[in-house]
C-alpha cells in the first residue's frame, strides 16, 4: 500500500469546502458513469459540516444524480441519532433533509445501541448486503470522506488503539479518550479499500499534525492512524487551507 497523497491547499476553509464539494461531484459523477450508483462514505465534524453546505447550494446541487448516491458512515458516536453530538443528525439537517436524500438511500451506525459490538456486526453485515459484497474481502466505496484530529486521529481510530491492527472486521466497536466514549468505526481495513479516501483539515491547530503525517520525521509519526490510511488501489486527496499546510516544506 503506497498510494502518494495528492496534496492541494486552498486559501481558507471555505475555499476547502467549495473545491472539496467540486471533487465530490466529480467522482461521484464518474461512479454513476461507470456502475450506475455512487457509494460515499460521511464523517463528522466541523469541516464536513461546511463542505455539506457546499454541496447543498443551488450552484452545485443538480449537477449530480442523488438518487443514485447511497450514504455510508466512516465512524459513529453511540448516541442517539437525534443527539446533537451525532454524525446522523449532522449529516440529516446539513445534507439529507436539503437534498431530499430518501431513507432508503442512508445506512446510518446505529449508535443507540445498549451492545456498540453486536451494533457494528448489524452493520457491517448492512454495508456488505448493500455493496454487494462477500465476507471473504471489505466492501470498496467509491469515496470515503475522513476529517484528521490534532492528535492524528481519523474516524474513531485513536493512536494506541488495538482495532488499529485489526485487518479482518469492516466495521469495529471502540473506545475515544474524547466524549462520549464509545464509537462505532470502520476500521483500516474497509478505509484502505476506498477507490478515492478524501481527507479535510482546515486551522493553524492541525499544522502540526498534518506536517507529522504528509512529511513524518519519526516511527511515532508513521504509526499515528492517518499515517496509516494507504489506499490499497485508490487515489489519496488531501485538502488543505494554507493554515494547516503552514508547516509543510514549500514545494
Amino acid at each position: 500500500m503506497s498510494a502518494v497523497p495528492d496534496i492541494r491547499v486552498h486559501s481558507d476553509s471555505q475555499a476547502v469546502a467549495d473545491a472539496a464539494a467540486a471533487f465530490v461531484l466529480e467522482v461521484g459523477k464518474e461512479a454513476i458513469r461507470t456502475k450506475g450508483r455512487f457509494f460515499i462514505a460521511l464523517s463528522g465534524g466541523t469541516t464536513p459540516a461546511t463542505l455539506y453546505r457546499a454541496l447543498t447550494s443551488h450552484t452545485v446541487t443538480d449537477r449530480l444524480d442523488w438518487s443514485r448516491t447511497t450514504f455510508f458512515f466512516s465512524d459513529e458516536r453511540c448516541v442517539p441519532p437525534d443527539d446533537p453530538r451525532s454524525n446522523y443528525a449532522l449529516a440529516k439537517k446539513a445534507l439529507f433533509t436539503p437534498l431530499n436524500i430518501a431513507p432508503s438511500q442512508v445506512y446510518r451506525m446505529a449508535g443507540e445501541s445498549k451492545d456498540p459490538q453486536a451494533a457494528a456486526t448489524e452493520y457491517e453485515q448492512q454495508i456488505r448486503l448493500a455493496t454487494n459484497t462477500l465476507s471473504s474481502a471489505p466492501p470498496s466505496l467509491d469515496l470515503i470522506l475522513l476529517g484528521l484530529g490534532e492528535d492524528g486521529h481519523t474516524a474513531s481510530l485513536f493512536p494506541g488503539a488495538s482495532i488499529l491492527q485489526d485487518h479482518q472486521r469492516v466495521i469495529a466497536a471502540t473506545q475515544s479518550p474524547k466524549d462520549p466514549p464509545n464509537r462505532l468505526t470502520m476500521t483500516l481495513a474497509a478505509i484502505n479499500r476506498a477507490s478515492v479516501i478524501l481527507f479535510l483539515a482546515t486551522g493553524i491547530g492541525k499544522a502540526g499534525v498534518v506536517r507529522a503525517i504528509l512529511d513524518p520525521k519519526t516511527e511515532a509519526d508513521r504509526r499515528l492512524p492517518a499515517s496509516l490510511v494507504r489506499p490499497e488501489d485508490g487515489r489519496l486527496m488531501w485538502f488543505l487551507d494554507r493554515a494547516a499546510a503552514a508547516e509543510l516544506p514549500i514545494k
